[in-house]
């Protein structure tokens, strides 16, 4: 078996440009599986992680409806204060906060911007920092008593979304009211949040003429309760309260784990589509080795008949193509896995530097370096498969006479 790697090594050496433009199918293919695979996982791996600071212990209620924060404006599918107390007297449940979330403009020394609001009851900051892991870089939170205050998301103060940025102790306008910024949240990593701006959520109820609406609610379950049961719980108590039949809520329920969970599927499908756009090229790839092995047969047909003349059989030639086909195969997987490295780490490195956020980072789990070498292998031996079969065919006396 050794002396057929060699042989078929030399083979392929021989007509080094042939091979080359052969493999490029193959590690254009495998590189951008790569890419792509070791992103979304590092990409899955990261929210993952962000749930696992969350806890599994959390319940989120949310206006049943796809639709930006804040721009939900029926009444049939708000959340309300009603709501929230009425989860706070669910059994099971430690604590609960509601949240008012709102896009409005924002004015700063005769500049504008359009931003997110994110309205909180300052009693509840504490309760909030455990879900959401925000920490203060400077100034303080929200207290109790606070008026017309505002802590103002990092890129407010360490980007561009103004000429000149905001400060501690700054004033910006919101709904023709002024709010003093008393702090300055850490860099989170993600745009929207990192460009939002928290005020008490009374204050934001009257400048949005917003009632007792709840954009989002937060539950925690308490120790020795099963938070799927509580979720439970809690939709049959808010159907009976809004009045609604099961299977027609206008909100959803959802444990911390189920929505990893449902992340965790979308990713998967969107992976999946990716990959199998990018195996078209492997599939390209795949007919150009078929293409390249069948010219080879051609070219060394009496080549072939020597062989057999001299002793070698069918299995032999047969040995001999596919681990060729093979060869090109792998050698253009690794070429492949190598760019594809190359393509995620420069991918993560410009996603950092564009963004300001390190949620965008490259995986690389063995069983996909691996996974991707064996496949191109595979994808190989197949593809030289029926030139083989075609060469050990070929009778002894018809292929020393081939001209």
């Amino acid at each position: 078996m050794k002396n057929f790697f060699l042989l078929a090594f030399n083979n392929l050496k021989r007509r080094k440009v042939r091979s080359w433009l052969t493999m490029i199918g193959i590690f254009i293919g495998i590189a951008a599986v790569v890419a792509l695979i070791s992103l979304g996982q590092g990409l899955q791996n990261y929210i993952t992680g962000e749930f696992e600071k969350l806890g599994t212990d959390k319940i989120i209620i949310q206006q049943n409806v796809f639709a930006p924060p804040g721009s939900v404006t029926s009444k049939e599918l708000l959340l309300t204060d009603k709501d929230l107390k009425t989860v706070e007297n669910v059994r099971g449940v430690e604590w609960v906060i509601g949240m008012l979330v709102k896009i409005e403009q924002i004015e700063y020394k005769k500049e504008k911007t359009t931003g997110y609001l994110f309205g909180i009851d300052p009693e509840d900051t504490d309760f909030l920092k455990e879900v959401q892991n925000l920490e203060i870089q400077e100034g303080r939170q929200l207290k109790t008593g606070d008026k017309f205050k505002a802590v103002i998301g990092y890129n407010h103060a360490y980007s561009d979304i103004w000429d000149n940025p905001l400060k501690i102790g700054n004033g910006v306008i919101i709904g023709g009211q002024e709010f003093k910024v008393i702090g300055i949240y850490e860099k989170i990593g993600n745009p929207a949040d990192d460009s939002a701006i928290t005020i008490p959520k009374e204050e934001l109820r009257e400048i949005t003429n917003s009632g007792e609406e709840e954009s989002q609610i937060l539950a925690k379950t308490m120790s020795g309760f099963e938070p799927s049961k509580v979720a439970e719980e809690i939709k049959r108590k808010l159907r009976s309260e809004r009045d609604e039949k099961e299977g027609d809520e206008t909100f959803r329920v959802q444990t911390s784990e189920q929505l990893l969970e449902t992340f965790s599927s979308i990713f998967a499908v969107v992976q999946a589509v990716l990959v199998g756009i990018a195996a078209i090229s492997l599939l390209v790839g795949g007919i150009g080795i078929m293409n390249t092995m069948y010219t080879s047969v051609l070219e060394r047909t009496r080549e072939i008949g020597t062989m057999k003349a001299i002793g070698a059989k069918n299995s032999d030639i047969l040995s001999l193509f596919l681990i060729e086909s093979g060869l090109l195969g792998l050698v253009g997987g690794a070429i492949g896995i190598a760019i594809g490295v190359g393509i995620a780490k420069a991918t993560e490195y410009f996603a950092g530097q564009a963004l300001g956020t390190n949620f965008l980072q490259a995986a690389f789990p063995w069983y996909l370096i691996i996974g991707a070498l064996a496949f191109s292998f595979i994808i190989g031996s197949l593809s030289g498969l029926l030139p083989a079969m075609q060469a050990s065919r070929l009778n002894p006396a018809d292929a020393l006479r081939y001209e």
